[in-house]
């Protein structure tokens, strides 16, 4: 071999192999160089239905993909079961019984105003403040949150916030992240419709699963659903499940196409995705309660420093996605967020998380919860009022006519009797969750666990002081909020049925009930 042709073969040899190596040098560390993105995936009204979770049903690839690709955590909770006092409690990083925004669609006319405590500021403003580009839509250029086709309508308009508090719009900069400077990071929530795109009736369902049939071939075979013991086993309620699970699939593959899009475009490697339901599904005992049908939800974490294919069962609250992507940016979080960075180095799994559901719509309640490794206690607040109280929203739906349905016709069997159709709630409940999965086997007056109550029940106390929980409503904020919410109202029929209701919860107000 002669002089010039070892010279092309080093050459060739340098392009091959060592510059390719350099140039990924250069790439990772201009890619270290650089903020991450941060990405939210923020779902409706979806409980942890993945095959990742153990759902056999239904397939969902794109988020078993991203769960191996990143951390699966089997234990997140909501705060909240209920849209509203989820999103504001996730954007500030705090319990929304410590803010004031724990009452569903509160603070909404110009009296009574919430305003978040002094200092405190939503997540977006905290990080435009430190150069972020902030958006809010569907993760894409071409479908709605309901992956359906944009419209003029949709095309320029921001995606859910939903929050109980006075912010500024101009905390978002725009519903998608291509309006950002070059190289500019940016924080976005991809919010999806989730277990809402089902709907509620039966015409409802069928246009659905049509949508889904030319979408994702074949519907979910509602004979092979799996329904919590307390629903019956009727036609109605498991073609609503199976279409349910139909959402589901659809959400995984909205999420594969924002996946393609952030590969396309070069940004995969550097945005931190965390995908998040806001409670459980929409059901009887499911959205709006604290059993596990309404307070756990699907937390994956994938993206730069995440670990890839580990599961994590230790406790977290939804608080933390705040903290955590604040920390992911390099930016420290500020002193009054009560969440925390669960992936940080000197981060100690917590030893309880809690919940809480207050008024929801025109139905007041008062539940606190507190869960421990191996237990959950929920405090009833008003004790004398029934599981399924009047709701306007709630009894909209047609598993829940179904449900007094069959209960009127006396078709329900003792099991469902008792956790759905009782007159009253116990005012403690004692769970151990981890051998009772559906939270039917109420130990709260089992002398055994005596001293496993007692524990729960400081610790619940504790925390309702230290947190500032700031408790139920007055009669005469509860009055002006509802009122408020009946303006918005357009259906004639469902205005009477609201202002029935109020009636009937005022009058439990005035008797102590």
């Amino acid at each position: 071999m002669n002089y010039c042709t070892q010279q092309k073969y080093k050459i060739a040899f340098l392009f091959t192999c060592i510059l390719p190596g350099l140039l990924d040098i250069t790439a990772n560390k201009a890619s270290a160089d650089r903020p991450p993105n941060i990405l939210w995936f923020v779902v409706d009204d979806m409980s942890a239905n993945l095959s990742c979770y153990g759902e056999n049903c239904i397939s969902t690839p794109n988020l078993d993909r991203l769960a191996e690709q990143g951390t699966r955590f089997t234990r997140a909770y909501a705060t909240s079961p209920v849209c509203s006092t989820f999103r504001s409690s996730l954007i500030t990083g705090m319990y929304q019984t410590s803010t004031g925004t724990h009452h569903h669609r509160s603070g909404r006319s110009v009296n009574p105003r919430i305003d978040l405590p002094e200092g405190v500021q939503p997540l977006p403003a905290i990080f435009r403040e430190h150069g972020y580009y902030t958006c809010n839509g569907s993760g894409l250029q071409h479908l709605d949150y309901r992956t359906q086709p944009m419209t003029d309508r949709s095309r320029n308009r921001l995606g859910k916030t939903d929050y109980n508090f006075e912010w500024d719009p101009e905390i978002y900069d725009s519903n998608d992240w291509s309006g950002r400077n070059k190289n500019q990071p940016f924080f976005m929530q991809v919010q999806l419709h989730g277990g809402k795109l089902r709907g509620a009736s039966e015409a409802q369902y069928n246009a659905f699963s049509k949508y889904v049939r030319e979408n994702l071939g074949e519907v979910t075979n509602p004979k092979d659903v799996h329904l919590p013991p307390y629903y019956p086993n009727d036609p109605i309620l498991r073609k609503d499940w199976s279409t349910y699970l139909d959402s589901v699939r659809v959400t995984d593959h909205h999420v594969g196409l924002v996946l393609d899009r952030l590969r396309r475009e070069h940004l995969l490697e550097n945005t931190l995705i965390l995908f998040f339901t806001d409670h459980g599904i929409s059901h009887a005992r499911g959205k709006q309660f604290l059993y596990d049908e309404g307070t756990h939800i699907p937390f994956i974490a994938s993206g730069p420093n995440i670990a890839k294919s580990e599961i994590r069962t230790d406790l977290v609250e939804h608080i933390d996605f705040a903290a955590l992507s604040l920390r992911a940016a390099g930016i420290t979080p500020p002193s009054w967020m009560q969440g925390v960075d669960i992936f940080s180095t000197d981060y100690k799994p917590k030893a309880a998380v809690y919940g809480a559901r207050d008024r929801c719509g025109e139905a007041a309640d008062r539940i606190r919860s507190v869960r421990t490794e191996d237990y959950l206690y929920i405090k009833n607040f008003y004790p004398n009022r029934p599981l399924l109280m009047p709701s306007s929203y709630k009894d909209s739906k047609l598993i829940l006519q179904r449900l007094r349905e069959l209960h009127q016709s006396n078709e329900l069997d003792k099991l469902s009797k008792a956790i759905l159709f009782a007159p009253t709630r116990p005012s403690e409940e004692l769970y151990r969750y981890k051998e009772d999965r559906w939270q039917v086997n109420n130990l709260a007056n089992d002398k055994s666990h005596k001293g496993i109550l007692d524990r729960h029940r400081v610790l619940l106390s504790e925390w309702i002081i230290e947190t500032k929980d700031q408790g139920s409503e007055s009669r005469e904020i509860y009055i002006t909020e509802t009122e408020d919410q009946i303006q918005s109202t357009r259906s004639a029929a469902t205005k009477a049925i609201y202002q029935k209701n109020m009636k009937t919860y005022l009058r439990w107000m005035d008797e102590g009930k």
